[in-house]
């Protein structure tokens, strides 16, 4: 005999028969567990139907993507910037924040231009599961010099976009 489920009331015969709402005058005892076994079998195929149909929604396997490039004199403690800005001083850090969203590894790539020439190219391999932000930085040990600038942002080589800015005396 079947051993009832810990969520089942601990019922038999014509009070199990009714709360599985089953008709007792049509099959008895025998009938009431046959059903039993319908019902358990119904629910577990339910049971995997949810399974299968969200756990793809639920994985979050969305591949890892640039969401905002973002540019500021200083960070938060999630690398976030702080305060956002296009216009810095000679002896200003600049900070680019990459934002992505999705799961998964990449190298994430900031190439920093000035008066038309790559000044840095630094580089993150990453590897994320939600979202998350990475951090890139410029200074030098003088002041830079004033005028127009650009980072490139890259996520695996590939080109996501830019960010330009100056620096004033």
């Amino acid at each position: 005999m079947r051993k009832p489920d810990s969520d089942l009331p601990a019922l038999t015969g014509a009070a199990l028969a009714a709360w599985l709402g089953l008709d007792v005058a049509f099959g008895g005892v025998h009938a009431t567990v046959y059903n039993l076994d319908v019902l358990l079998a119904a629910r577990a195929s339910a049971l995997l139907l949810v399974c299968l149909v969200a756990a793809p929604a639920c994985r979050g396997n969305d591949p890892l993507q640039v969401t905002t490039i973002q540019l500021g004199r200083s960070l938060n403690p999630d690398k976030t910037v702080a305060t956002h800005t296009t216009r810095f001083k000679p002896g200003d850090t600049i900070y680019a924040s990459v934002l992505t969203d999705g799961s998964g590894s990449g190298t994430i790539g900031a190439k920093w231009w000035y008066a038309g020439r790559l000044v840095s190219e630094p580089t993150q391999r990453v590897s994320y599961k939600g979202a998350a932000a990475t951090e890139f930085h410029i200074q030098t040990s003088s002041r830079l010099p004033p005028g127009d600038y650009k980072v490139e942002i890259l996520l695996d080589g590939q080109s996501i976009g830019t960010r330009e800015f100056r620096v004033e005396k």
